[in-house]
């Protein structure tokens, strides 16, 4: 959530009109490809676009269907957008991405892993988890009372030190999905554990994790980090949920090191 940065693009993937920003010149190094997360759009990274792009990294947020500036409709399925994600990547051409995902764009990110190891070259996992199970409470007010719901999960997804604003902000943006989108997301993140296929994901994988997160608490990003055979794990202090818009240095330093370690040796 948060702001816009980074040019803007689409592209024509399996028979959907995809939206994404892009920041950074294609370089030696892989692409990265960020997936937001429930009801997120492009929004979610442009602090950290342009943090990594000044970085000299080459970086792409898809908007997957019925988010931002991508036509719907959305999915109940983290298959179908995981369908969607390497249809992008086909269509852009990148050679072995590295796929970073934040919530449910983490978990399309891991299905990913699982689907495609050999045409991607790591994954970035933040605030995510191999199992994300969505309380009854907010998939029904979701769709009966859209406006309270929403400042509801704002208030949860930054550190509670974070400005009112940011939350003010990641409210407002979770309204401009629509309710049936949004509903969809988290249907698709309840529906979602992979606990015990994960570990055969040899893919290198960088886990980050607000040391305040109260959606996925680190003990999520921890079991990654057990489960994944190549992974190392780090808590980012001061930050909730949003951890790349509270932030977005310290973890532009995380991904920057990861991507200099993985591929510049």
């Amino acid at each position: 959530m948060m702001g816009g940065s980074g040019r803007e693009g689409e592209i024509e993937a399996d028979g959907r009109r995809l939206a994404f920003a892009e920041a950074g010149s294609e370089s030696d190094l892989p692409s990265i490809v960020f997936i937001h997360g429930a009801g997120g759009s492009r929004k979610s990274w442009s602090h950290l676009l342009h943090d990594i792009s000044r970085r000299g990294l080459h970086a792409l947020a898809l908007e997957l269907p019925g988010h931002g500036a991508s036509p719907g409709p959305g999915s109940r399925s983290i298959g179908v957008y995981t369908e969607t994600v390497e249809a992008f990547i086909e269509a852009r051409g990148l050679a072995r991405p590295v796929l970073a995902g934040h919530s449910m764009g983490g978990a399309v990110a891991l299905t990913c892993g699982l689907n495609i190891p050999a045409r991607l070259g790591g994954l970035i996992l933040i605030g995510t988890g191999a199992r994300l199970r969505v309380m009854e409470s907010i998939l029904a007010g979701v769709l009966s009372n859209f406006e309270v719901t929403a400042a509801e999960i704002a208030d949860f997804l930054f550190a509670p030190s974070a400005p009112a604003a940011l939350a003010e902000e990641g409210r407002r943006q979770l309204l401009e999905c629509s309710p049936e989108v949004v509903h969809g997301d988290f249907s698709a993140c309840d529906g979602f554990d992979e606990r015990n296929r994960i570990g055969d994901i040899a893919l290198p994988s960088l886990i980050l994790c607000g040391d305040s997160d109260r959606l996925t608490p680190s003990k999520y990003s921890q079991f990654l980090a057990e489960k994944l055979p190549s992974a190392e794990f780090k808590i980012i202090p001061d930050s909730g949920h949003m951890v790349m818009v509270e932030q977005p240095r310290r973890v532009g330093e995380e991904i920057h090191r990861f991507m200099d370690n993985l591929f510049s040796r």
